[in-house]
Order: C-alpha cells, then sequence, then structure tokens
C-alpha cells in the first residue's frame, strides 16, 4: 500500500530530513519525492509505500503531525487510493 505525504509551512533548515527520519524510523519507503520553496515557503510532496511499515498508520500519522509541530509546517499524510478518488473527475 503507499501513501501520500504533503509538507506545507516556512521554509527552515531541515525539514526533508527531519520527514525522512521519520519515515526511516517507521520502515516506510520512499519511492518519490518533489519540493519547492517559494519564497519563503516550502512545499512537498511525497509517495511512500507502507507494505513494510513496523508501525500503523494513525502512528505514522502522529509522528508526522509531532515533526510538523517541531518545524512549523502542516504535515499530512493519506492512503493512495482515498487521494486518487479525491482527484478523479
Amino acid at each position: 500500500m503507499r501513501a501520500i505525504i504533503t509538507v506545507i509551512g516556512k521554509d527552515t533548515v531541515g525539514i526533508l530530513a527531519r520527514v525522512s527520519d521519520a519515515c526511516a524510523k517507521a520502515d516506510v519507503n520512499i519511492v518519490e519525492v518533489t519540493q519547492s520553496v517559494l519564497q519563503d515557503m516550502f512545499a512537498m510532496i511525497m509517495l511512500v509505500e507502507l507494505d513494510k511499515a513496523n508501525i500503523e498508520f494513525e502512528q505514522l500519522k502522529d509522528s508526522l503531525k509531532k515533526v510538523g509541530d517541531e518545524t512549523a509546517t502542516k504535515i499530512h499524510i493519506m492512503h493512495e487510493d482515498i487521494f486518487n478518488s479525491m482527484h478523479r473527475i
């Protein structure tokens, strides 16, 4: 199963590293990542694989929320099937 992680907030050093670290600790594989800095705003989208995760989805969500709180960013994760359903015409 795959999921989409989005990160939005004021650009600071280490956001990508902190999110990647949270994924690595949970054995969540990052398949693809794109990021942009627009003036002083940071935006990132990650596609991740959850098949080998060592924690439940809700625990990962809580872990990413903690990273968001610590980096003053808004981090959201959703299953790929929900993401695809929301963006289907």
